[in-house]
């Protein structure tokens, strides 16, 4: 396929994900990441331009999720929040690890990428659901989004303590991220507050915040890391920022426009670029037995806690906790590009986390979204 052919497919992916979107109710993420896939299958091949874009999409996603995330209400609710989050993590890991180290007979470092892929809880996918539903600044939601940080800090931790070898540009990454953040954190607001920077159609206030997360990308290479974790939570730290005025709540929905429209659907689409349904077909045993498995743990992990602390949103809850997509997919390509697994677990296990990224979504907007979260969880 001709090189400047591709933008215009991708361009009508984008369009006509979004047309579909509104037409069935359902996320643009989860049409974007099918279309993206039935594409991928058809010949569609992501270039160096969409790679790099729709991993820097994966990180604006990140730093949204974070700055959605209410930490006076994570304070409040940490308990509830860890013992999610922290289950939702714990037990597909385990169910995962078990599964493919002793039954199936791969190999400890490939089992260990198989647990911390099928574990995660994907930001991108919660948060672009939350938002789309308008379910983010409510309690459940808020509380979905804290569960989801924690996760997703066990599986960055994991990943990283069992298979980062460390390097002299990996203590530079870690001590470029902990500068940034503190900086970001004290001195944001002489950008934000600055009349000069205010309301001008130069947008300089999100060309700051693209400037901060693109310092981490370049750093997280240098380091052979990964920027996400940073981005999260600088967008977690600097969440107080996007509050205190109605400007800067202003500059946050200006900032999500501008990713929604071009940049977050490329995530998705070169996410579902990836998946081969051939592999996928010739695997097709062990793609359902890893379905079932981060499912299954998923929902023993999670729905007891959430029945217990949100009772009238705990299915809805369980189910957008079993998504998968953004952490697994990088546990996944680490694992390919390091030889722990090879090309049809690769296909397999991304096979699952783009299911897992669709289906429990879908049943999650289709039969249980929650009614009058605003008050549910103020009323406990």
């Amino acid at each position: 396929m001709k090189a400047d052919f591709t933008p215009l497919i991708v361009g009508l992916l984008v369009f006509f994900s979004s047309l579909i979107s509104l037409r069935i109710g359902i996320s643009v993420a989860i049409i974007e990441i099918l279309l993206g896939a039935v594409s991928g299958n058809l010949g569609l091949k992501a270039e160096e331009w969409m790679i790099y874009l729709a991993n820097f999409g994966g990180i604006i996603l990140t730093f949204l999720a974070g700055a959605e995330i209410d930490t006076r209400l994570m304070k409040e609710k940490f308990k509830e929040s860890f013992l999610i989050g922290a289950f939702s993590f714990l037990t597909p890991f385990i169910g995962a690890f078990l599964y493919t180290y002793y039954v199936i007979g791969w190999s400890l470092s490939a089992s260990l990428i198989a647990g911390t892929a099928l574990s995660e809880t994907s930001i991108a996918v919660v948060y672009s659901v939350l938002v789309e539903t308008n379910i983010s600044k409510t309690g459940i939601g808020k509380l979905i989004m804290a569960a989801t940080f924690i996760t997703n800090m066990w599986v960055a931790l994991t990943l990283s303590v069992i298979f980062i070898k460390p390097t002299l540009f990996t203590v530079v990454f870690i001590i470029v991220s902990i500068l940034v953040i503190i900086l970001a954190t004290r001195f944001s607001h002489q950008v934000f507050d600055n009349p000069k920077l205010k309301n001008k159609v130069i947008e300089p206030e999100i060309k700051y915040i693209f400037l901060l997360l693109l310092i981490f990308i370049y750093f997280a290479n240098l380091g052979e890391g990964h920027a996400i974790l940073p981005a999260f939570v600088l967008g977690l730290l600097m969440s107080k920022h996007f509050t205190e005025t109605s400007e800067t709540k202003v500059v946050k929905n200006r900032l999500r426009t501008v990713s929604f429209a071009i940049i977050t659907p490329l995530f998705f689409i070169v996410g579902g670029l990836k998946v081969s349904f051939p592999l996928i077909l010739s695997a097709f045993g062990l793609f359902i037995a890893f379905f079932v498995i981060k499912q299954l743990m998923k929902f023993i992990g999670v729905y007891f806690f959430a029945k217990r602390y949100i009772p009238d949103g705990n299915i809805y809850t369980t189910l957008l906790m079993s998504t998968g997509l953004t952490f697994g997919l990088i546990a996944s390509v680490f694992g390919l590009h390091s030889g722990f697994i090879n090309q049809v677990q690769y296909s397999v296990l991304a096979g699952v986390l783009i299911a897992s990224a669709v289906i429990p979504t879908f049943v999650a907007q289709k039969w249980f979204m929650p009614l009058h979260t605003e008050d549910i969880l103020d009323s406990e």
